[in-house]
């Protein structure tokens, strides 16, 4: 209780009065005499302003430090964690003669059981490029396998490799199955995978893959495809169990306008669910960084779209969100 005038003040009266749980304690009169009243008010305020400062600046600075260690722990628990792993795998009926290498990651601050994507490779084969979207999957809290198909370390670093490596799959799409399959085998062997929750994404070359998979009745949740072909397998309503989003450049050469037309003409035909974005300007390749300066050595219509890559992958994180709730 403030002592000094307050005090005589309360004591020829008995109605107490305590402002802002701050320790100040002052009473009113029953019959209060208003001059009387604030004179004893200033005074106490004025004799008790050290009080005040004090405890103000101990509240500011409780607080203050009360926010700063939330926001430490908040970004703490947001810092991801990668655990990353070199694997090898292949079909139970190829194991003496291929070794396909995978990449799998995931985020080891996220407890328990997630949704789980495969990632497949452009045609120049399992690279860096690939092990960094599985990367960024993991760090949205997936745990991600960049997946090998063509298996023995075959990798391409010019045109003519690539599409030699990349052709026969075209010309027998079902000579991917048994190796995506394995894939898939494989990443279910990890505590962390919901096997109830799996989709698949894939670039150029993969996204061709990822759309054979689903159409060939792969059980996915969902695919998406990145500047992928659209129509290498025809449609089976009776297969097709996950749903689909397209991310296509609208300048592609490689996907023409013809073919995006069929896509969807399949797709309605037989009311699947699928989604089709189209960025503007964006021509083949427009996810990777490194499209520009691979067009410009091997005279390719293919450049890097930051604006489409960026696009493309918040609608595939929209698309994840909502398939495996």
């Amino acid at each position: 209780m403030v002592t000094g005038p307050a005090h005589q003040f309360y004591r020829q009266t008995s109605i107490p009065v305590v402002f802002f749980n701050t320790g100040f304690f002052l009473s009113l009169p029953k019959k209060p005499d208003l001059s009387n009243m604030f004179y004893y008010f200033n005074k106490s305020i004025m004799k008790n302003k050290q009080f005040f400062q004090a405890t103000l600046a101990a509240f500011i600075i409780f607080f203050t430090s009360c926010n700063n260690n939330d926001k430490k722990k908040e970004t703490e628990m947001k810092e991801p964690k990668l655990k990353e792993e070199n694997v090898t795998y292949a079909p139970d009926n190829m194991k003496d003669s291929l070794v396909l290498d995978g990449y799998i990651v995931y985020d080891e601050n996220v407890e328990g059981k997630r949704p789980a994507v495969l990632v497949v490779h452009e045609w120049w084969g399992l690279n860096d490029y690939a092990k960094m979207r599985a990367r960024e999957l993991a760090k949205l809290g997936y745990i991600a396998m960049a997946v090998d198909m063509f298996g023995n370390g075959k990798r391409a670093d010019n045109p003519d490799a690539a599409g030699a490596l990349a052709g026969p799959f075209y010309q027998n799409p079902q000579l991917a199955k048994p190796l995506f399959e394995a894939a898939l085998i494989k990443l279910k062997t990890y505590s962390q995978t919901d096997p109830a929750k799996v989709g698949a994404i894939g670039y150029c070359f993969g996204g061709a893959q990822v759309l054979n998979m689903a159409k060939f009745g792969e059980d996915l949740k969902g695919v998406v495809s990145f500047h992928g072909n659209l129509t290498v397998v025809p449609v089976n309503k009776d297969l097709l169990k996950a749903e689909i989003l397209v991310c296509h450049g609208a300048a592609d050469p490689f996907v023409p306008q013809a073919e995006v037309g069929l896509f969807k003409a399949e797709m309605d035909s037989i009311g699947a669910k699928y989604s089709f974005k189209a960025y503007e300007g964006a021509t083949h390749a427009f996810t990777n960084p490194n499209a520009t300066a691979m067009g410009e050595k091997f005279n390719l219509p293919i450049k890097y779209n930051a604006a489409a890559d960026s696009a493309s992958w918040k609608d595939m994180k929209e698309f994840f969100q909502r398939i495996f709730r």
